[in-house]
C-alpha cells in the first residue's frame, strides 16, 4: 500500500468512526457549543457533509456570508458556506450527506488509486496551491479532529488511539520546527523534545539561517523538553484549549517552554 493509499484507508475509518458517533447523538447535542468558535456541534457536522460533498461530486453550494467574528480570510467564508445552508436541515439529513457523498468518493479512490502526490488536488483545493499529497493527508486529520471536537461539547470522550488519531498527531508534529524557528524566532543552536505519549520523540534544532530543523535522535541536554500525552497535545496544537498547558510537564528553559506551548496552535 502506497503512503498515498495509507492516507485514504485512515480517512475511510475516520470518515466511519465519525458517522456512528454523529448518527447516535440526541437531538438535543446538535445545539451544544464546541471549542471553535462561533461553531455549535450542528456547525461542524455540517462543515464535514459540505467539505466531503465538494470532494464527492454534490452539487456547488452558494450562500452569502455575513461578517461573523469567527470567520476570517477567505477560507473561513469558504467553510461558513455548509454551516449556513445546513442550519435548518435535519440532524439525520446532514449525516446522510456524509454518508453518500464519502462512499462515492471512496469508491472513486478504490476505482482510480491515486498515484501522483504533486498532482494538482480537485476542485477549490488545488486552487489554494493544494496536491494530492496535501489534500489526503489533511482530510484524515479535519475528520478525527472534529470528531473529538464532538466528543468533549457531548461529553463522549475516546477514540485517542485509532488510526486517525494517530496520523493527526504524527501530522502535527511535523510543525514544531516551525514553531521553533520561524514564530520563535529562537536564536540559533536552540533545541527542544517534544515528548508525546505514543509517538516517537520529536527533536528539533535551529539552525543558522532561523530556520527549525529536525534532529534524528534527541540531544542528551535539550534546553526544553515538553512531556505530555496524546490528548493534550492535540488539545494545544489544534488551538482548542489553551487551558491544557497546565497538563504539560517541562524539564529545562521553563521560559522558552512557556513561549513554546503558547505558541503552538498550528491548525484553526
Amino acid at each position: 500500500m502506497t503512503a498515498l493509499q495509507q492516507y485514504v484507508d485512515i480517512w475511510w475509518r475516520s470518515v466511519g468512526d465519525f458517522v456512528e458517533l454523529v448518527s447516535a447523538l440526541p437531538q438535543e447535542d446538535w445545539s451544544r457549543p464546541t471549542d471553535l468558535p462561533g461553531w455549535d456541534v450542528r456547525a461542524v457536522v455540517s462543515h464535514v457533509a459540505h467539505l466531503e460533498g465538494v470532494l464527492g461530486g454534490a452539487p456547488e453550494e452558494s450562500v452569502a456570508v455575513p461578517e461573523l467574528a469567527h470567520v476570517v480570510g477567505p477560507m473561513g467564508r469558504f467553510t461558513e458556506i455548509g454551516v449556513i445552508t445546513r442550519r435548518d436541515v435535519e440532524p439525520a439529513s446532514v449525516v446522510e450527506q456524509i454518508r453518500r457523498y464519502t462512499a462515492a468518493r471512496h469508491a472513486d479512490l478504490l476505482a482510480t488509486p491515486p498515484t501522483d502526490p504533486g498532482a494538482p488536488a480537485p476542485g477549490i483545493f488545488g486552487l489554494i496551491g493544494w496536491n494530492d499529497r496535501t489534500l489526503l493527508r489533511n482530510r484524515p486529520l479535519d475528520i478525527w479532529m472534529h470528531e473529538q471536537d464532538i466528543r468533549r461539547a457531548t461529553g463522549h470522550p475516546g477514540n485517542l488511539d485509532s488510526p486517525g488519531a494517530r496520523h493527526s498527531a504524527d501530522y502535527l508534529l511535523e510543525s514544531m520546527g516551525f514553531v521553533l524557528g520561524k514564530r520563535l524566532k529562537a536564536a540559533p543552536g536552540t533545541t527542544l523534545v517534544a515528548a508525546v505519549e505514543g509517538h516517537r520523540p520529536t527533536a528539533i534544532t535551529v539552525d543558522g539561517s532561523g530556520r527549525g530543523v529536525s534532529l534524528p535522535e534527541p540531544p542528551t541536554e535539550p534546553d526544553v523538553t515538553l512531556r505530555m500525552g496524546r490528548e493534550t497535545f492535540i488539545l494545544l496544537a489544534g488551538g482548542r484549549r489553551p487551558a491544557a498547558r497546565a497538563d504539560v510537564v517541562v524539564d529545562g528553559d521553563t521560559d522558552l517552554a512557556a513561549r513554546f506551548l503558547a505558541a503552538l496552535a498550528v491548525t484553526p
